[in-house]
C-alpha cells in the first residue's frame, strides 16, 4: 500500500535480483569448494570455539589425548567435556560456558570441599561439585537453577538442586558429547 508508482514497473529497486546479495562488490569474490585442509581447519576451529579454548590450551589437551590409551579423538572430546566450566554449564548452574568461567573465577564453586578458581580443572569420576557456602554464591547460582528447573542433565552427572551439589558419576563417553563434530578430522589436522 505504501509503495510508490515506480514499484509497479520493472524498475522497482526492491524487486531487483541484485537486492538478494550483500552490498558492495562482493559478487566478484565467490566462495569455492573448500580444500581438505580447510575442512579439517573448520572442524578444529569449531571445537575450540565451542569449548572457548585458545590454541595453546587446545594443543595441551591434544597432547594429553595422544598420550592416553585408546582412540585419540574420543580421549580428546572426553578431556574437553571434563573441564569444570563445561560441567557446570551442563549441570545448569550457569547459563553458558562463559558465565561458568566467570563464576569459577569468582570462587563460587568447590570441588571435593576445596575452592577451585581454574575453569580448566579436569573433574574425575566421584568428584563432588558444590556451590560455595557463602550467601552471595548461593543466591547467585540459585537464580540460574530456578530459571530452568526442568533442564536435562547428562547421565554421567547427578545434580541435587536443593543442596546445589553435583556428583560426577562416570567419565563422559563419545555418546555424551553433543556437538556435531568429526573428531577424526580434528586429529588429522593436529597431527600434521
Amino acid at each position: 500500500m505504501l509503495k510508490g508508482s515506480r514499484c509497479e514497473s520493472a524498475k522497482c529497486p526492491m524487486e531487483k535480483p541484485s537486492r538478494n546479495s550483500p552490498p558492495g562488490n562482493s559478487r566478484a569474490f565467490r566462495r569455492g569448494v573448500s580444500s581438505e585442509y580447510g575442512k579439517r581447519l573448520r572442524e578444529t576451529q569449531k571445537v575450540k570455539r565451542y569449548y572457548g579454548l585458545w590454541e595453546k590450551q587446545f594443543r595441551r589437551y591434544f597432547e594429553k589425548a595422544q598420550h592416553s590409551t585408546g582412540n585419540t579423538g574420543t580421549a580428546l572430546l572426553s578431556l574437553l567435556e571434563r573441564r569444570l566450566d563445561n560441567v557446570i554449564c551442563k549441570l545448569g548452574l550457569a547459563p553458558s560456558r562463559k558465565a561458568a568461567r566467570i563464576a569459577i573465577g569468582h570462587t563460587h564453586f568447590t570441588v571435593n570441599g576445596r575452592v577451585v578458581n581454574k575453569p580448566g580443572y579436569l573433574v574425575r569420576a566421584g568428584d563432588r561439585i558444590a556451590v560455595h557456602t557463602r550467601e552471595r554464591s548461593q543466591k547467585y547460582i540459585r537464580a540460574f537453577v530456578d530459571a530452568d528447573p526442568n533442564r536435562a542433565i547428562q547421565p554421567w552427572l547427578r545434580l541435587d538442586p536443593a543442596k546445589l551439589e553435583a556428583v560426577v558419576e562416570a567419565l563422559p563417553s563419545r555418546d555424551d558429547v553433543q556437538i556435531p563434530v568429526e573428531e577424526q578430522l580434528v586429529i588429522e589436522f593436529c597431527s600434521r
